[in-house]
């Protein structure tokens, strides 16, 4: 049992999960309406992105500003599946070629290409949304980190990639929809997502995947290679010096948040009922990183948090004055970074003690006031501990 603990990081981080669990799995859906859960959700998927930041930049030292990139093409593989679930010949019959999703006729193209072909199991869509962007990451990771590109640089890169690849979505209308995303998904399996019962299973499909990752996360920074990330995070040459492979452990981190990143879009396709370049560009990767600096990059539940409560007070704000909600997400970052680095997580570990009644400190000493402390009177207790 303690050896389950310590895999996970104790009671404590198992605690935090617990808590999660209960309020994500039993208060919320009790206490909120199905629209507003619907909401919820959809905040959900952003904490997977969090919790990969948390590995791959709290505890990896890799700062990565194209996460979006990753969460895109999990949606949009999961979107592809539906548009074409969606496009059956019989649905597109007042189209001038039926059987192809509505933008590709708009645009002329009068074949499904290649592709989109495989796209039409499930059981591939499933596997190329792990499968797509832990490649597209490997070849990125391997790319730079083997010839030992980090810091900014690889920030700069990777903020590069995630605009090369919305510009490409969005130039190639024809089969990616362009900057409309892929619309109108209503199916998968024949189930419709769209219905309240629907959106209320999507939603705990989604809490239960994120408890998941959080624990695959907690699993990783508690094992013998979560100890390698800290030391290479600090000192990368002396871990290079110890005769491991830096390059294949930034390598393997960096894949395994794209994967939760990429888990992450796929519900959040299923939830919203679309996919767009918008949530694959720069802007909104920033704002991923965003998430995690305000939960606590050291923090695998903070992170969670912190994307749920961001993405909350982005629609609360936004909605009322959606000029200056870009201004309020700089303003966020910079005080977090200035004033309280560790966020949300460290001000709960720094603060939380002292709330603690002076009662309950007493009773774990086993003393009370008035009285004398508690005198050892066993046979291994020497005189001078005694008088102490």
């Amino acid at each position: 049992m303690q050896r389950f603990l310590k895999a996970f990081g104790g009671p404590t981080r198992l605690i935090q999960i617990t808590v999660i669990a209960v309020l994500l799995i039993i208060v919320l859906p009790l206490a909120t309406d199905i629209f507003r859960l619907s909401l919820f959700g959809k905040y959900l998927t952003y904490a997977f992105v969090a919790v990969g930041l948390v590995l791959c930049w709290g505890y990896g030292g890799i700062l990565s500003l194209g996460q979006g990139v990753f969460f895109g093409l999990g949606g949009y593989c999961m979107a592809m599946f539906l548009k074409l679930e969606a496009s059956t010949p019989e649905a597109t019959k007042i189209q001038s070629t039926p059987g192809i999703p509505d933008f590709m006729d708009w645009n002329q193209i009068t074949a499904l290409p290649w592709f989109w072909q495989p796209f039409h199991s499930f059981a591939f869509t499933v596997f190329a949304i792990i499968a797509v962007p832990a490649f597209f990451a490997w070849l990125i990771g391997y790319a730079m980190f083997k010839r030992r590109v980090g810091g900014v640089y690889f920030a700069i890169i990777t903020q590069a990639v995630a605009t090369i690849l919305t510009i490409l979505i969005i130039g190639q209308q024809g089969y990616t929809g362009g900057i409309n995303g892929i619309t109108d998904l209503r199916t998968m399996l024949g189930w419709d997502i769209r219905t309240d019962s629907a959106h209320y299973i999507l939603y705990f499909a989604c809490c239960v995947a994120l408890i998941l990752c959080l624990l695959i996360g907690e699993f990783v920074i508690n094992s013998r290679f979560g100890r390698l990330l800290i030391a290479m995070r600090d000192q990368e040459d002396r871990v290079r010096f110890s005769g491991y492979d830096v390059a294949n452990m930034k390598v393997f981190v960096f894949v395994l948040a794209s994967v939760f990143a990429a888990i992450g879009g796929a519900f959040f396709t299923l939830q919203v009922g679309f996919m767009s370049p918008t949530f694959v560009g720069a802007v909104a990767s920033i704002e991923m990183v965003v998430f995690c600096a305000v939960g606590g990059r050291l923090s695998i539940a903070g992170a969670a948090c912190g994307a749920f409560v961001v993405s909350w007070a982005k629609t609360s704000l936004s909605d009322s004055f959606p000029q200056v909600w870009p201004v309020v997400m700089g303003a966020l970052f910079i005080g977090v970074v200035m004033f309280f680095p560790r966020g949300m997580a460290g001000l709960v570990a720094d603060y939380a003690p002292r709330l603690i009644p002076r009662r309950v400190n007493r009773k774990k000493t086993g003393t009370r006031r008035g009285a004398p402390h508690a005198v050892s009177t066993t046979a291994t207790t020497t005189p001078q501990e005694q008088h102490s």
